[in-house]
């Protein structure tokens, strides 16, 4: 076989004989031998779709989470989440400045991680419309998996899945196949662009709610809630818990896709209101497990030095309420020398020296506590790593180290309450409504030890709190003093802070929409040359680049 349709064989059947692997059979040693991936024997009977569907979202959250040569690592140091100057999964590649395209040439040095999200996100979409379109003909043949509700959970969670996939696609990719549910298992859609990919990825969140509103998701057993085991969760996912849920990763997509600030400006943002607003009320939390085969590799991975993991003053250092941060701005790219952050936020360690600020977070790496809000520790001095001078800093996350700590097991944020919460306040910002939005803002902020932003009635009104308020963004025309942000940067930082190290590349998607991050930082990812090259096509890299922003980065 020529080594191109090799490669294409990955992306387009092997979901398919994956599901070969874990389909229900009565007798599992009894297995046809067989060469040739077969679908409709891998969805050969109703329970076999169910078990297949059930473990959709788990491939896609390991293709994601499970290795540290992702696109979460690179975005990472694109958007000053992380600071690392090692050239391990693309970190100091991507953060070098200035900065580089995205090299899409055959073997280059990050093409492993730029294929990963492409491959394990395309294959388990495949999956996920095999699944629906299995559902589909036994329906119509008048057979079930057991009852209307238990039909309809499959089906409704097969669409999810489906539109997670998509979802994710959009917003990193520039590109993408869409898959259906009436897709030929052997055929292999064309590419379409990125808008169209994210309105299919919406179309089939909209059809997993609709199921999960219909009749027949109440009629009979067996269906809701969804079993702990579908998403690692504490408790099954009861019928409002999943509708929220979906309307939570509407909004997400919709606002998460634009690539500009003029895209982001022109988001139905009337739409993600409504979406937010009726989307999850607690965190959305998957339970690590080596066990049951949840990885968290990425966490374990930055967990081990401060040389693969460490703040950067960038954004964080608005937080600074001393001045040192605008000292820290003065300086010259090449020379920039850290500073102790001195800050009435909680989530940051407090004291006037860093050995003061030291005990509060203590010298073992065991990770925020339960019930706390101290995201950041002041590690000690001996595990100073120097990395690149704007990225040296003496600041940690330290929030899911518990998690490596257990061996990798332990609960896992993927989707906070307060990332549902400030896509609503966005909304609320760009449409006038700033009470809405500042009680949602209040919520986080106030528990953070930060003054109300209650009293904010207007666009360019700043945040209380005078020389200690927070945050305190860079001025222009030269972007080396700082004052006192308004209501929409109080939105970015609560939704920074609180989605740190947590929903998959969160900071990225977010500073391209708002235009923070650094001038010419690449604003999406070419289609792998591996998958080009399976369609018989050159390779190429994208163009699109980030101009100079809010904070002149």
């Amino acid at each position: 076989m020529h080594y191109r349709n090799k490669v294409r064989l990955l992306t387009t059947v092997a979901m398919t004989a994956a599901a070969l692997l874990t389909a229900c059979r009565d007798n599992p040693l009894s297995v046809q031998d067989t060469n040739q991936a077969d679908v409709l024997r891998a969805f050969g009977s109703p329970k076999d779709v169910e078990s297949i569907t059930s473990k959709l979202f788990q491939q896609m959250y390991n293709g994601q989470y499970g290795s540290s040569d992702d696109l979460w690592t690179q975005t990472m140091t694109m958007s000053f989440e992380s600071a690392s100057q090692l050239g391990n999964f693309g970190m100091g590649t991507r953060s070098a400045i200035p900065r580089a395209p995205i090299d899409n040439s055959i073997g280059n040095n990050v093409n492993v991680g730029n294929f990963r999200d492409f491959d394990q996100l395309s294959r388990n979409e495949k999956g996920a419309a095999n699944a629906l379109a299995a559902i589909n003909r036994f329906l119509a043949a008048n057979n079930t998996i057991g009852s209307p509700a238990r039909d309809a959970k499959a089906k409704s969670f097969a669409y999810f899945t489906l539109g997670y996939a998509l979802g994710n696609l959009a917003m990193f990719y520039d590109s993408a196949a869409i898959v259906t549910a009436t897709t030929a298992s052997d055929e292999i859609p064309p590419l379409s662009a990125s808008s169209a990919v994210v309105a299919a990825a919406l179309a089939d969140l909209d059809s997993a709610l609709a199921i999960s509103q219909s009749a027949n998701a109440t009629n009979g057993t067996s269906g809701w809630p969804i079993d702990v085991t579908w998403m690692s969760t504490n408790s099954s996912i009861d019928l409002p818990t999943w509708q929220r849920m979906i309307r939570s990763y509407r909004a997400k997509f919709r606002a998460g896709v634009a690539r500009t600030p003029a895209d982001r400006a022109a988001v139905n943002w009337a739409t993600v209101i409504a979406d937010a607003t009726n989307g999850i009320t607690s965190d959305f939390i998957v339970n690590a497990s080596v066990t049951n085969g949840w990885s968290i590799s990425v966490i374990n991975q930055l967990f081990q030095t401060s040389g693969w993991s460490q703040m950067t003053p960038f954004v964080l250092g608005m937080a600074d309420t001393t001045g040192a941060y605008d000292t820290w701005l003065q300086q010259a790219l090449t020379a920039r020398t850290p500073f102790l952050l001195r800050t009435p936020d909680k989530r940051f360690p407090s004291g006037e020296t860093r050995l003061a600020q030291q005990a509060v977070t203590g010298s073992s790496k065991s990770g925020t506590a339960a019930g706390s809000i101290l995201y950041f520790r002041n590690r000690p001095d001996g595990e100073d790593t120097p990395s690149d001078p704007w990225g040296t800093w003496y600041y940690d996350n330290q929030r899911f180290w518990g998690v490596v700590k257990a061996g990798g097991n332990g609960p896992f944020t993927v989707f906070t309450v307060v990332e549902n919460d400030m896509l609503a306040a966005e909304g609320y910002i760009r449409t006038g409504n700033f009470a809405a939005a500042a009680a949602l803002i209040d919520k986080s902020r106030v528990r953070a030890g930060l003054p109300s932003v209650a009293g904010i009635t207007t666009a360019s009104q700043v945040v209380p709190g005078g020389s200690a308020c927070v945050p305190r963004v860079p001025q222009p025309p030269n972007f080396n003093t700082t004052a006192c942000g308004n209501l929409f940067e109080a939105m970015k930082w609560e939704k920074r802070v609180e989605t740190s190290f947590t929903s998959y590349g969160q900071w990225f998607l977010d500073a391209r929409g708002w235009g923070d991050l650094v001038v010419g930082t690449p604003l999406e990812w070419p289609v792998p040359y591996q998958e080009l090259f399976a369609r018989l096509r050159s390779t190429y890299t994208t163009s699109a680049r980030a101009t100079k922003g809010t904070y002149g980065f």
